[in-house]
């Protein structure tokens, strides 16, 4: 897809949403890169000092607002505890195309990379490539190991997705959770629209610094309060280290090496699956088990603060991690089925519309 064709059809969403500038520079030049390929809207709710500096910093040819309260109003109820909800739904809200690529401010796309999101999604109502972190600092192979076992079981959840403006907007939005990727691919689902899961479209994304990934532990962990069955996998996993720890001395080795050499041969077949090998190192295999211990303890503590009314996050707390498939299906089945009929109606009623 020509770089014209792309800005004539598709439209770049960034929520932003930060408490100091560091990564300014960066962020400015990507965005200057960035709106020469796709017209960029930047949905900013950080402080108005910062807002101000942001502002100075992007290109002209970026769209820098400030996010709406819920998103789409205060009617629509979107938004809530989670300020990024409110401003993904603000851009789209905002947005002049129908083809939207809505990413973090860490996720940087190369032109053949949003190329190749923004055409899937002309076949698609929402689509989810595969992130990669790069560079790779010593906390990025930890997590790196963490998509490795999610990509052999299913597949990995990024910061990005692409989604047809429409299809979100016949659902009127979506909740103020934690695990706000997932709610919004189960919103579009539920109401009848199509996902396309790309485990090999990788499109990179910057890490995180040391003290900020060790502050998403607990809360990755409970994002799984959303996902039943991997929730009691994990669950399971300090009792048996326990019960191994517990074993005599003589079998106590083979059961550590047993339990150290699972997750490091699943997360070999995450690389190895959809041309993994092309951007995950080997290296990052070998961390499988310490991210598994740090999970085997952090789901734990997800679960006290579940308990004690939700995790805390940006001066709230957020009890959902998403909605569940029955519930969201229970809300918004049948919507984009309503939505084309309607439009099925009014280009009945309008022959010409099309040509006009």
């Amino acid at each position: 897809m020509s770089t014209a064709a792309m800005g004539q059809s598709a439209e770049y969403i960034l929520p932003l949403r930060w408490t100091e500038d560091s990564g300014l520079p960066d962020l400015a030049a990507y965005l200057g890169r960035l709106s020469g390929w796709i017209p960029v809207t930047v949905v900013d709710g950080s402080a108005p000092e910062l807002f101000e500096r942001h502002r100075a910093a992007f290109p002209p040819a970026v769209r820098h607002i400030r996010p709406e309260p819920g998103g789409l109003g205060r009617r629509r109820g979107n938004g809530g505890g989670n300020g990024k909800v409110a401003g993904v739904m603000t851009g789209v809200g905002a947005a002049r195309a129908e083809l939207l690529v809505i990413a973090d401010d860490d996720v940087r796309y190369t032109r053949e990379s949003l190329a190749a999101v923004v055409n899937h999604l002309r076949s698609a109502d929402v689509v989810r490539p595969q992130n990669y972190f790069d560079p790779l600092p010593w906390h990025a192979w930890w997590d790196t190991s963490r998509t490795l076992i999610n990509r052999a079981w299913s597949a990995d959840f990024p910061g990005t997705l692409a989604v047809r403006r429409s299809a979100l907007l016949a659902t009127g939005g979506y909740g103020p959770v934690l695990f706000e990727n997932l709610e919004l691919i189960r919103t579009v689902i539920a109401a009848g629209g199509v996902e396309k899961v790309l485990p090999d479209l990788f499109v990179a994304r910057k890490p995180p610094g040391p003290r900020h990934f060790l502050k998403q532990r607990t809360r990755q962990a409970y994002d799984d309060f959303a996902q039943p069955l991997r929730l009691a996998a994990e669950l399971s996993l300090l009792p048996v280290i326990a019960a191994a720890a517990c074993l005599p001395a003589r079998h106590r080795g083979k059961a550590f090496l047993v339990l150290a050499a699972a997750p490091v041969i699943i997360a070999g077949i995450g690389r190895r699956r959809h041309n993994g090998t092309t951007v995950f190192p080997f290296r990052a295999v070998w961390c499988a088990p310490l991210w598994v211990l740090e999970r085997a303890v952090c789901i734990w503590i997800a679960l006290a603060y579940r308990l004690g009314g939700g995790i805390p996050y940006a001066g709230t707390r957020l009890k959902t991690a998403a909605h569940s498939e029955a519930e969201l299906k229970r809300r918004h089945s049948g919507k984009l089925a309503a939505m084309h009929q309607q439009d099925t109606q009014t280009s009945a009623r309008n022959p010409h519309q099309e040509q006009q």
